[in-house]
Formats: structure tokens, C-alpha cells, sequence
């Protein structure tokens, strides 16, 4: 029996389903809009987030110096990366973007309840509970990814690419295109790498995986997740590259929990 969502779309002809779902679409839209505007006014704040990696005064160098200090008495060697501009509408352009990401990415909750907003009325209870899970589920990985990009991967791999030299007379001059491209780029592909748990358990509540199999190729599973890892990070720099991987490791043997526990379920069931 289906619960009411408040969309009322029993008798509704195609014309009618469109019309919801256009104005489900403006809705998106106008949220987006009004995130990406106010990411654009206060420009000062967002450009000083996204751009704090670039200094050693950001919180995992100092974490790390930390570290390094109980170690040994010395202390890890301080670095400022200077970013320039090589186009004359290239900042502007980067703030249109940025703003365009983050109005996005702020938005998202609204948008996504909109859409489960929209389908759920054609989906029975237990349908409607499995994918509000997906959807939560998703949502909450994928934010998990970009933290951790943020705060851990990007930062590590900024320092090593951006200090490294072949010789001292080569001096490095990185773009504002080339750091916001690849702190994009590593974004999403970490945040897509945390969804591992999502599929894992949506194969398992389709018979197509099972923990046996799983715990069969964990070796298998151990060189993709290096292969992903080092597609992460461009770098050379092993430990950045284990960074990646640990927590890879990590959803993966999580995942091997999940499935085993979504299998024991619905052998119960």
C-alpha cells in the first residue's frame, strides 16, 4: 500500500505528469540559481576556502608538523605555492565556475528531495525505504569523498606536485586553471570512489554479490584499489598514493560487511 507524499498522480494524464515535473525542474533551477548568486556575492569566503590547501598554515600540514616534531626535533620544511593567472578572462570565468559548483553542491539536498518528491508516488513502500537509503546513502558517501579530498588527498598531492623540482633553476609556476582543475577533478573522483559501499549493497539486494565472493577476490580487489589510487593522485609520491588507498580499503572491507549483513536478512526474510 502506498503512503501519500502529498503529489496526487492517480488519474493524471501524461500532459498533466510533465507539468509536475516542470515545475519540479524550475524549482531545481531557482534553488541552484539563488546557492550559485550568493557563492558569487561572497566570493572573499568561498575563494579563501578553496584556496587554503595553497598554504602551510592549513590544518594537515600543521597536523602533520605535529607529528613530525614528536618524531624528531625537526620541523617539516614550510612552503607558500603562488597561483597565477594566464588568460585575461580566466579569473572571471573560474569565478563563474566555482560559484556554479558550489551553488550546486549546496543546493543538492533541496534538488534531491525534489526528485524523490517527484517518484516516490509511483513506488510501493518498500521500494520508497530502499531507495530513500540509496539516495541518503549516496548523498552522504559522496560528501565523504570530497572532505576527505579536501582536507587530506588534494593537499598532500598540491604540496609534492607543486614543490617538486627536477633542478632549482626550474621555478614552478602553477595556474589558477591547473589547481582548480585538479582539485575538481580529484574531487569528484573520490567522492564517485565512496559510493563502493551503495553498489556494493545494491548488487547484494540483487543476488548478482555475495560476501564469499567478495572475501574470494579481496587480493584481486587490493590491486584495482591501488590502480584507482594512483589514477587519484598523479604522483609518484607513495605515501599520497596510500592515503587513497587505505580508506578505499577501508569502504571495501566495510562493503564486505554490508553485503554479508544484507544477505543474512534477506535469508531471514
Amino acid at each position: 500500500m502506498q503512503e501519500d507524499t502529498g503529489v496526487k498522480t492517480e488519474g493524471m494524464t501524461f500532459w498533466e505528469h510533465l507539468e509536475v515535473l516542470r515545475g519540479s525542474l524550475i524549482k531545481m533551477a531557482i534553488a541552484a540559481v539563488v546557492c550559485s548568486a550568493a557563492a558569487f556575492v561572497f566570493k572573499d569566503e568561498v575563494f579563501a576556502v578553496i584556496l587554503a590547501p595553497k598554504d602551510d598554515s592549513f590544518i594537515i600540514y600543521r597536523l602533520f608538523d605535529r607529528l613530525a616534531s614528536l618524531v624528531s626535533s625537526g620541523e617539516m620544511e614550510a612552503f607558500d605555492i603562488s597561483l597565477i593567472n594566464t588568460g585575461l578572462t580566466s579569473q572571471f570565468v573560474t569565478h563563474l565556475k566555482v560559484s556554479l559548483c558550489v551553488g550546486v553542491l549546496v543546493s543538492s539536498p533541496y534538488i534531491l528531495y525534489l526528485l524523490f518528491h517527484f517518484i516516490s508516488p509511483a513506488l510501493y513502500d518498500n521500494e520508497r525505504r530502499y531507495t530513500r537509503r540509496v539516495v541518503a546513502g549516496s548523498y552522504f558517501m559522496f560528501m565523504a569523498g570530497v572532505l576527505l579530498c579536501y582536507f587530506v588527498v588534494f593537499p598532500l598531492t598540491l604540496r609534492f606536485l607543486g614543490t617538486y623540482q627536477v633542478s632549482e633553476e626550474v621555478v614552478n609556476m602553477i595556474s589558477l586553471d591547473s589547481y582548480m582543475g585538479t582539485l575538481i577533478t580529484t574531487s569528484l573522483m573520490m567522492g564517485l570512489t565512496f559510493e563502493l559501499p551503495v553498489l556494493c549493497w545494491l548488487l547484494a539486494k540483487l543476488h548478482i554479490l555475495n560476501a564469499r565472493m567478495m572475501r574470494r577476490f579481496r587480493r584481486h580487489a587490493f590491486v584495482a584499489i591501488l590502480i584507482v589510487a594512483a589514477i587519484i593522485t598523479p604522483t609518484t609520491d607513495i605515501f599520497t598514493m596510500f592515503v587513497v588507498a587505505l580508506p578505499v580499503w577501508l569502504l571495501y572491507e566495510m562493503s564486505i560487511a554490508i553485503v554479508r549483513h544484507t544477505g543474512s536478512r534477506d535469508a531471514d526474510a
